[in-house]
């Protein structure tokens, strides 16, 4: 209908109506006013758009997302669509209530501003995550795999609790891969739905799932369809056995692997593929994997796009393919998911399309760079070191070169250093990380030890994966070890050797070998004060370690780990083995080998059993004793429940529980069960933990007899053995207790992730220790690490 015969119409009914013709025709000339604003504003021209009121949402975010531009022509329509999807940007963002209007400034020349005016309101993130059709785990647990959280008393600070349609897709694919991965083959998502409620001031997300039944496999068979490659040359290379548990991360691995494997003997067209067959009654799947040719084409281009700052290589060398090989997609799966690791980007999309010719494909490569540097100031306290404080800033992603660097330096009460890393993960173009270490570190042993200690040295490393659960590191070291005895009027460790000053020595007619007299000329201020050799003396063997100590050592670490999350792991293995060698150069001649190995297992809902052994052992090489400074000394880090250094051999002339001495061998076991606090939310990081340990140290070969005075004479030895009887000196020789007793403890645990880093309370109670242990309870450690 023309603009003429509406405008006819409507007079006819306001005429038939009884409406007067002046109302007719003042309706008429509103039209006509209306027909003339819309021909002006098909004339306007946008000069600029402006935001008034945005806090949250910075203004060229906001802009991108806008179809209103500057230079274009004014549309009334498309800033009214514009307001609408302002306010859904909001809305996604956290902030449901916000409200959006415009307005529009006019000037000279047929040009006008267009003002967004916005009130962001507070926050409205995800209120409920609700889970419909979950049997084997809880809903609980489920969320607790998800990156989006609910809204909480930590909403303040936090970010994870806006609702943000891509995260709750990554979220499903979290939660459709662990069931997955535990068994239920038939698992799937059947509903996803995300409402706004305004009653309840945030989303309300809702997820059904149909679980399914859990699996195990039946057995494994490979099947080869290429002539020339046998069955068994590739089946080493599965991933699964009969009788486990069905797992697709382990299958996708198999396929991976074999792929690999038949790709390098001569076949680029090669595929595997997993065949299934279910047995629903006995719940079991027989699996078989194929071998065979797949389409011949070839990457014709790989486009990458979107990395405004990762260089194109870095992201290139994680393709197992170039252009002008063969296509398979086991292979850009793999690079895919790899992209992601990297940590470098907020999504990474692998898609191909067809090439020039039939036989030829583009992969297409879309990313999106984020944010990888970090600077952090971190506090905290512990029983060892005291108030620490930490400044340190990291670039996983240097100059968008995917190297890592660190530089960060510590200030404690007993402990400050300063330590740059470096590391390159693609050396000379291979995929070996190379790397180098560069450290000071002083320490104050003056609580559990009479000595302090500075060591400053580098590292240098080469890291090579050797496949996907196994790498191996290797690395020499040259660091220098300064170590020191404090003798002052608070710390008098070294007084029996050099007396302190201001002070007369006058002993005791009554007590000789016990006793003396400190006379410093006041009168009156005659005063009876013990032996040198009680009044914590450091031990002869700490004294003869005195200054520097030049250490050149080669190591390996040889490093095997099947862990799920290396954060927060619930189920793997992770075992280290650090075999190494001192003397190519230097003065510490040893050779040493240590261990550690976890398992982790998921017992119930949200609650993981830890077992944990550990152990090592030292020898020296030369002829020579091992020095003090190379010796293992053990404590926490053994057994809960005992100080630094409270565990091992003992010199019994002076106080036993400050001269510990070390020992060549340790080992020991711990047992602990972590658990999640109930009314706690997750979000606070919070964890309960029981744990029981065990474990012991013996073994000291170090120097026993010391001529400090260079006269031939070892005094305090004789045919009583070490003794101070008779002598108000200390004697030039060590009374070793060095016991194998097993030291063991229980107790409980406090684990928080907290904003500062994480921080651990440990309460464990001592059942068994041997003669000069040293007990601690309590042990609290926390602020950043070092």
């Amino acid at each position: 209908m023309t603009g003429v015969s509406r405008l006819a119409l409507a007079t006819g009914l306001l005429l038939a109506t009884g409406v007067v013709g002046v109302q007719a025709q003042t309706a008429a000339e509103g039209y006509g006013q209306h027909r003339s604003a819309s021909r002006a504003s098909e004339r306007q021209i946008v000069n600029r758009v402006v935001f008034e009121g945005n806090k949250k949402i910075q203004k060229d975010v906001l802009l991108g997302e806008l179809s209103t531009k500057a230079r274009d022509p004014y549309s009334p329509a498309t800033v009214q669509s514009d307001e609408a999807l302002l306010r859904e940007i909001y809305k996604r963002g956290g902030r449901g209530f916000a409200t959006v209007s415009s307005r529009v400034v006019p000037l000279d020349n047929g040009r006008v501003d267009v003002v967004f005016t916005i009130k962001e309101g507070d926050k409205t993130g995800v209120k409920e995550i609700n889970f419909v059709g979950n049997h084997a785990y809880s809903s609980t647990r489920l969320r607790n795999l998800m990156q989006t959280t609910e809204m909480n008393l930590l909403s303040w600070l936090k970010t994870s609790d806006v609702y943000d349609p891509d995260k709750i897709a990554q979220d499903e694919d979290a939660i459709r891969r662990f069931y997955l991965k535990h068994g239920y083959a038939d698992f799937r998502i059947v509903q996803s739905d995300a409402v706004f409620d305004e009653a309840k001031g945030g989303w309300i997300i809702t997820i059904g799932v149909e679980e399914g039944q859990p699996y195990r496999v039946a057995d494994v068979n490979v099947e080869s369809r290429i002539p020339g490659v046998s069955a068994d040359e590739v089946r080493s290379r599965m991933k699964t056995s009969p009788g486990d548990v069905y797992d697709a991360d382990a299958i996708e691995k198999g396929m991976e692997s074999m792929t690999t494997d038949v790709m390098r003997r001569g076949y680029p067209f090669a595929q595997v593929r997993p065949a299934g067959v279910r047995d629903s009654q006995n719940n079991t799947i027989g699996l078989t994997y194929v071998v065979e040719e797949g389409p011949r084409v070839y990457v014709e281009r790989i486009n990458i796009r979107g990395n405004a700052r990762t260089r194109d290589y870095v992201i290139r060398r994680e393709l197992d393919l170039e252009e002008g090989d063969a296509y398979n997609k086991v292979l850009v799966d793999r690079a895919e998911r790899r992209l992601n690791n990297l940590g470098y980007f907020k999504k990474v999309r692998v898609t191909n399309e067809p090439g020039s010719q039939p036989d030829r494909v583009i992969l297409n490569i879309d990313v999106e760079d984020q944010a990888t540097g970090q600077f952090s100031v971190s506090g905290g306290y512990s029983t060892q070191d005291g108030i620490i404080g930490e400044v340190a800033v990291s670039e996983s992603n240097f100059m968008g070169r995917g190297q890592y660097v660190r530089l960060a330096g510590q200030l404690g009460q007993r402990a400050n250093g300063v330590q740059l890393s470096f590391t390159e993960p693609y050396f000379l173009g291979q995929r070996l990380a190379a790397g180098f270490d560069i450290f000071t570190k002083y320490v104050d042993n003056t609580r559990y030890g009479n000595y302090e200690t500075r060591t400053s040295g580098g590292t240098i490393r080469f890291g090579l994966p050797i496949t996907e659960e196994f790498s191996v590191q290797l690395r020499y070291s040259l660091y220098q070890t300064n170590l020191k005895v404090p003798n002052t009027y608070k710390k008098p460790y070294n007084d029996c050797s050099v007396p302190l000053p201001g002070y007369t020595t006058v002993f005791s007619p009554n007590d000789p070998g016990r006793g003396l007299y400190l006379y410093d000329g006041t009168p009156g201020a005659l005063s009876y004060y013990p032996n040198c050799a009680y009044d914590g003396e450091a031990s002869i063997a700490v004294k003869e370690s005195r200054g520097n100590t030049i250490t050149s050592l080669v190591g390996a670490t040889l490093t095997y780990s099947t862990l799920d999350n290396i954060k927060d792991p619930r189920s793997g293995i992770f075992a280290e083995v650090r075999p190494e060698v001192a003397g190519l150069g230097g003065d510490s001649k040893f050779i040493r080998a240590t261990g550690e190995a976890r398992y982790y297992r998921e017992l119930f809902d949200d609650v993981v059993g830890i077992l944990k052994i550990q152990g090592g052992h030292i020898s020296p090489i030369g002829g020579k004793d091992l020095r003090l400074t190379d010796q293992f000394f053990m404590g926490p880090t053994l057994v809960r429940g005992f100080a630094p250094s409270g565990i091992g051999p003992r010199d019994l002339n002076g106080d036993p529980a400050t001269n510990g001495i070390g020992g060549t061998t340790y080992f020991g076991a711990s047992v602990e069960v972590q658990f999640p606090i109930p009314l706690v939310p997750r979000e606070i990081g919070l964890k309960g933990a029981l744990f029981a340990d065990a474990g012991t140290l013996f073994g000291y070969k170090g120097k026993r007899y010391f001529d400090l005075n260079n006269n031939g004479v070892i005094e305090g030895w004789g045919a009583m053995g070490c003794s101070t009887a008779g002598l108000p000196v200390q004697p030039e020789c060590v009374n070793v207790y060095d016991s194998k007793s097993i030291r063991s403890s229980v107790g409980a645990s406090i684990l928080w992730q907290s904003p500062l880093g994480p921080i651990r309370f440990d309460y464990a109670y001592a059942i068994s220790k041997a003669t000069g242990d040293r007990t601690q309870a309590f042990r609290f450690s926390g602020g950043g690490s070092f």
